[in-house]
């Protein structure tokens, strides 16, 4: 996946929630600038809900978040992410009545986030190195980081077996 910057002045994190270029396209907001965030690889929606299955076994699917979240950290500048899967803890009472599903600095940090990584230097360098950095000083205390280039996960083995996905 390659994101392009969409050319604009810094924006503060108010004028990020304001933003709309009457297009449907989503972004990250990464230290004030936009970034456009592509529709991801069949590859990679397969292991994001994958995991959604796997976890809805364990917590309940209220508290799981696929695709659909925004996620408030630190950077140099206003930076907003928008991970693959969240759980969440109390960050989900504080999203009731929002107008928009977002978990801000001043809300519980999420459980668990998980990307899975698209293919790229300069997307492994985001999950691995930056968003890495990012969660942590959000006090997210687990972050799993999917990598099907490497067939890195969380899971110790098989988890592209059980998905059926062909090399």
């Amino acid at each position: 996946m390659t994101q392009t910057q969409h050319p604009t002045k810094l924006l503060t994190f108010e004028e990020f929630l304001a933003y709309d270029d009457r297009t449907d396209t989503r972004y990250e907001l990464v230290d004030g600038e936009l970034v456009e965030m592509p529709t991801e690889s069949q590859e990679n929606c397969d292991i994001a809900k994958f995991l959604l299955f796997e976890l809805a076994k364990h917590f309940p699917i209220t508290l799981l978040a696929y695709k659909d979240i925004e996620v408030e950290v630190s950077g140099r500048r206003a930076t907003c992410r928008l991970p693959d899967l969240v759980l969440h803890t109390e960050s989900k009472a504080a999203l009731i009545g929002s107008p928009r599903n977002l978990i801000t600095r001043d809300m519980p940090p999420p459980a668990l986030v998980v990307e899975v990584v698209s293919p790229g230097t300069e997307n492994r360098s985001r999950d691995y190195r930056y968003k890495r950095t990012e969660y942590a000083a959000r006090d997210i205390t687990e972050y799993w980081i999917v990598d099907p280039e490497l067939k890195k996960s969380p899971f110790a083995s098989g988890w592209r077996d059980n998905m059926k996905i062909r090399s």
